[in-house]
């Protein structure tokens, strides 16, 4: 009998530097799956990653910022949030490879806030160059005016991508699947992995990721969109995963029923805080230890408690939860989350 084709053996291929601390632990919530009556939930710990603070964005870095030195780069750029994970896990990964950072954040009117808190303090701490815009995500115009400037002065720069999210980038979770797939004893003990989902990367890298690990299509792979309808932000999840199987060399693209967004919670907006991710926070650390973000994490745990209350899993179910980081921009949202009235 002939041995099978390696599934990853273009994906090992690919240039990589290490940057996080893997493998990230899978761990069960028992506490909190007894207190919600099931299913039994796990968590997978990438906050953990390591980069000051740690996040998914560090397992997407180890791609972009390896392509970013085979470019001769001597400089990154990248843009987000004020408090954007993305960012300062870029400037973390930066200050690793010698790297400078620069760093386009977006702020109303383009004017930095009065305190330097959370992830922008960390930004700071890290060396990190701020450009601060106006200018919404994904931040195109002031992207290339940064990068022209620098060019301009004599230096090398290499543009990461909004949030990582390119083909390049999304191979940090088609690692991550791989990883977990390893943790388990069987490729659907998890009924269903949920996760938050934003610029995309991280969905189709999952979606992809599962494919090459054998995850069978029974398994729910949920993201819960922290600031996009569903309609809107699918299609992109789907070239996405194509372009990442097309840079494998695979002529592959996610069945439209495997892209699950559900977009549900996000009608307050981006960041802003509302009692379901106040609760979903609160119950994590209380019951668990564990502290997740508003924005993302929190955001797509809140989802998930309501999706259990309403019966969208069995109780016998494994389901596993994906924390992706963010917890550096806690203190940011104080107000938020421990009202003084």
């Amino acid at each position: 009998m002939s041995a099978q084709p390696d599934p990853f053996a273009a994906f090992d291929r690919l240039p990589r530097v290490p940057l996080a601390l893997l493998p990230t632990p899978i761990q069960p919530l028992p506490r909190l799956s007894a207190h919600l009556g099931g299913p039994a939930l796990y968590i997978k710990r990438d906050d953990q990653t390591g980069l000051a603070t740690g996040g998914n964005k560090t397992r997407k870095l180890e791609f972009l910022l390896a392509a970013a030195l085979e470019s001769g780069a001597d400089c990154v750029i990248t843009a987000g949030s004020t408090q954007s994970n993305h960012a300062r896990q870029t400037a973390a990964g930066a200050a690793v490879l010698g790297l400078d950072a620069h760093l386009v954040l977006y702020a109303p009117g383009g004017q930095p806030p009065a305190e330097p808190d959370g992830n922008l303090l960390l930004c700071h701490l890290l060396g990190a160059t701020i450009h601060w815009t106006g200018e919404r995500a994904p931040y195109a115009a002031t992207l290339a005016r940064v990068e022209e400037s620098l060019r301009a002065v004599g230096r090398r720069p290499y543009v990461v991508p909004y949030g990582g999210s390119n083909a390049l980038g999304l191979m940090g979770y088609v690692a991550a699947m791989r990883e977990a797939a390893t943790q388990v004893e069987t490729p659907n003990w998890f009924a269903a992995h949920v996760f938050a989902t934003s610029s995309g990367g991280t969905q189709a890298g999952i979606l992809l990721g599962a494919h090459l690990a054998g995850i069978p299509a029974s398994v729910r792979l949920l993201g819960i969109s922290v600031d996009q309808p569903a309609a809107a932000f699918a299609p992109r999840v789907a070239t996405l995963a194509a372009d990442g199987a097309r840079l494998l060399g695979l002529d592959w693209t996610p069945p439209a029923e495997a892209i699950l967004v559900d977009d549900g919670y996000c009608a307050a907006g981006y960041a802003v805080v509302t009692e379901r991710e106040r609760e979903a926070i609160r119950l994590l650390a209380r019951f668990e230890g564990i502290l997740v973000d508003p924005v993302y994490t929190g955001r797509a745990l809140a989802g998930l408690l309501d999706l259990i209350r309403r019966g969208a899993f069995a109780r016998e179910q494994r389901v596993l939860f994906w924390h992706t980081g963010g917890t550096a921009a806690l203190n940011a949202f104080a107000r938020d989350l421990v009202p003084t009235s």
